[in-house]
C-alpha cells in the first residue's frame, strides 16, 4: 500500500491534486490543512468536505499563526487586490514562506504515517507568481527533506509530487471533472463574501472563472450577480 500526505487547502488546485492521488494513483492519502490566520478561513471547511468526499480517513488541521508574521493581504490588515490586470512582480497575496512551512510539516507527518509521497497542488502556468510554487523550489525542498529526515537518511526518501505544475487552469478543471471531483465543495476566493461565497473580483476568482470558461464547464459556485448580498 502506497501512502501519501496531501496538502489540502480546500481550493480548486489542491482538491484536484488529491483526486489525482486517490483516483488516478490509487494511493492511501492522509490530508493536511492549515489554519494559519488566513482571512479566507472558509477554505478549512471546504478542505474537510473535499477529503470526506474522496474517502480520506485521516484529515488533519494544524494551526500555524502566520498572522503573527504578516506581510500578506491574506494574513494582515491589507486590502486584497481586486479587478487588477496581471502585473510584474510578486503580489501582496503572497504569504511569506507559506509552502516552505507547510511542506516541512507535511514531511514530518509523512514520516509519522510512513508515507513516501507528499502531494502539492502547486502550479506555475495560471497562477499569481508565487516563488514557492516554482519547480526549482520543489526540487530543492525534496533534496532538503532527503537530507534532513530519518526516512531520507535510511534510504526511503520522500518524493514531492506536483501533478498540476505545468497545466493550465482549464486543464486542471478538466482533469478534476474526469476524476469525478465535486467542485461545488471547493473554495478558491481570497476575500469571500459574508455568506462564504466567492467575491468574483480577486486574482483567484479570475483564474477560476476563466478556467471554467476555457474548459467549457460551469462553475457550480455562485458569484455576486447570482449570490445576492
Amino acid at each position: 500500500m502506497t501512502r501519501a500526505v496531501v496538502l489540502l487547502s480546500g481550493g480548486l488546485d489542491s482538491s484536484t491534486a488529491l483526486a489525482w492521488a486517490v483516483r488516478r494513483k490509487g494511493w492511501t492519502c492522509h490530508t493536511l490543512a492549515f489554519d494559519y490566520g488566513q482571512r479566507h478561513s472558509i477554505e478549512l471547511e471546504a478542505a474537510s468536505n473535499v477529503a470526506r468526499s474522496l474517502g480520506v480517513f485521516d484529515h488533519r488541521v494544524i494551526r500555524v499563526d502566520l498572522r503573527a508574521i504578516g506581510g500578506s493581504a491574506l494574513t494582515d490588515d491589507v486590502e486584497v487586490p481586486k479587478d487588477r490586470h496581471k502585473e510584474a512582480g510578486i503580489p501582496i497575496t503572497y504569504v511569506p514562506a507559506r509552502n516552505l512551512v507547510f511542506l516541512s510539516l507535511a514531511a514530518g507527518m509523512a514520516e509519522s504515517v510512513q508515507a513516501r509521497h507528499i502531494v502539492i497542488g502547486a502550479n506555475v502556468v495560471d497562477y499569481s507568481g508565487y516563488p514557492d510554487c516554482r519547480p526549482a523550489f520543489l526540487k530543492a525542498f525534496e533534496q532538503c527533506a532527503r537530507l534532513g529526515t530519518k526516512a531520507g537518511v535510511e534510504g526511503t526518501p520522500l518524493h514531492i509530487e506536483a501533478p498540476l505544475l505545468h497545466l493550465h487552469k482549464h486543464q486542471i478543471i478538466r482533469l478534476g471533472l474526469e476524476l469525478g471531483l465535486d467542485y461545488s465543495l471547493t473554495r478558491s476566493c481570497y476575500d469571500p463574501l459574508p455568506n462564504g461565497m466567492p467575491c468574483g473580483r480577486c486574482d483567484s476568482c479570475h483564474f477560476r472563472m476563466e478556467g471554467f470558461r476555457q474548459a467549457g464547464a460551469t462553475d457550480p459556485l455562485p458569484y455576486p450577480d447570482q449570490a445576492g448580498p
